[in-house]
């Protein structure tokens, strides 16, 4: 077989530009399970000890002695793994109880499992929606909404970020050019920034023009809300979304699995026609075990999305006095904007120095002289704790003139 060297220079030179433009991302490396303390392997090969404040692990539990005695549990009883998909052999009875238990949680009549959150997105749009309908979308909805709606051959409307004005444009342009369906598609939680989707104006909306309603709720589930239920909780229009995706690998656990949730005509027509539900094997035995359990647990007690919210507040506040700029909110996912990539890394790499894990996050992951750090609160992290990340964030931030 004969590789060509042409391609392959020019991957290498594709590669170099990356670097050259501060936009590298490089993986770090962690010996230990998720926690507020992680080791991590450093570029020389040693390792250390730090205080991890970027994990999607919102509630603490993907080392909760409940889930993991859980997800042994379903192994031993389970197995490893179904090797085939849904409707050939794939299916247990986990499968069904957890799918059961996500539409009570959730508030809707039935749920569909995915492999991961993006295939729940990248196979929603495709089976539902013609090139007779319509399909708008927020301008900064996650990247699995995106492809998943370029599959699909509805007509595309992209709305102003979160502006429900542009929204209403968009709902009366489709409906003007004869969309046969409208679906109105947000992120519950945008993950770059924490900014939490005004639901309630868009229920209002779409009723008034006849329209679906959507939202993915991968960063919301499990601690949004007076009892964690999720964005439609907080803001008051649980039970009143159509469509709901979401993940097991974030709060809910934090290992893998997408999901749908919606009415049962809606997850009865993805089961035959959702190409990455019928083509990919499901979720493993043990995380669905798992999840059940953590289930078990947010229904039991909102002692965890309780000491979230207060750990939330607590660092935002403490980190604007700081003297550091975030984006105001009331979510767990603090922005810490710093503009530019090359500093963002600086900051990040000087934080981990100090024992701070962090990631800085810039182009193309967000958009050009927006490169932030994104924190991420979490139950799991205790008062202390805290108050030693942001000691470390105000010296590094007044190391690289970030703060006065």
């Amino acid at each position: 077989m004969t590789l060509s060297p042409e391609f392959h220079a020019h991957l290498r030179h594709e590669l170099q530009g990356i670097r050259d433009a501060g936009l590298y991302k490089a993986e770090r490396i962690i010996a230990t399970p998720q926690g507020a303390h992680i080791r991590t392997v450093l570029p020389d090969g040693s390792s250390r000890e730090v205080f991890n404040l970027c994990a999607n692990n919102y509630l603490g539990l993907s080392s909760h002695p409940d889930v993991i005695a859980a997800a042994h549990d379903a192994l031993r009883t389970h197995g490893y793994g179904l090797s085939s998909v849904r409707f050939i052999c794939g299916t247990q009875d986990l499968h069904k109880t957890l799918e059961g238990r996500l539409s009570r949680f959730l508030g809707t009549e039935d749920t569909i499992l995915y492999a991961a959150a993006f295939d729940a997105n990248g196979g929603l749009f495709e089976p539902l929606l013609g090139e007779q309908d319509a399909v708008i979308s927020d301008e900064l909805n996650h990247a699995s909404i995106i492809d998943g709606i370029r599959l699909c051959k509805a007509k595309r409307y992209r709305y102003r970020h979160n502006d429900m004005a542009d929204l209403q444009r968009c709902l009366e342009e489709a409906a003007s050019e004869g969309a046969r369906y409208k679906l109105v598609f947000t992120d519950g939680v945008f993950s770059m920034d924490g900014t939490i989707a005004q639901l309630d104006v868009m229920r209002a909306l779409c009723d008034r023009h006849n329209a679906l309603l959507g939202v993915d709720e991968c960063h919301a589930s499990g601690f949004m809300g007076a009892t964690g239920r999720g964005t439609h909780e907080h803001r008051g229009v649980f039970g009143k979304v159509d469509i709901i995706t979401g993940t097991l690998g974030k709060a809910l656990g934090g290992a893998s699995g997408g999901f749908t949730s919606a009415r049962r005509e809606v997850v009865e027509l993805l089961r035959q026609r959702s190409r990455p539900y019928l083509f990919s094997n499901t979720v493993a035995p043990s995380i669905v075990g798992a999840s059940i359990a953590v289930l078990d647990l947010l229904e039991g007690s909102t002692a965890l999305r309780d000491k979230l919210a207060d750990n939330t507040q607590y660092f935002r506040a403490a980190i604007t006095k700081a003297g550091f700029d975030i984006k105001p909110g009331e979510h767990p996912i603090v922005p810490i904007m710093v503009y530019e990539a090359a500093q963002a890394q600086q900051l990040a790499a000087r934080l981990l120095e100090l024992g701070v894990y962090v990631v800085g996050f810039f182009f193309p992951v967000v958009p050009k002289g927006q490169a932030h750090i994104r924190v991420q609160v979490g139950a799991v992290h205790e008062r202390a704790d805290l108050d030693q990340a942001l000691a470390a964030f105000t010296q590094a931030g007044r190391e690289l003139g970030l703060v006065a």
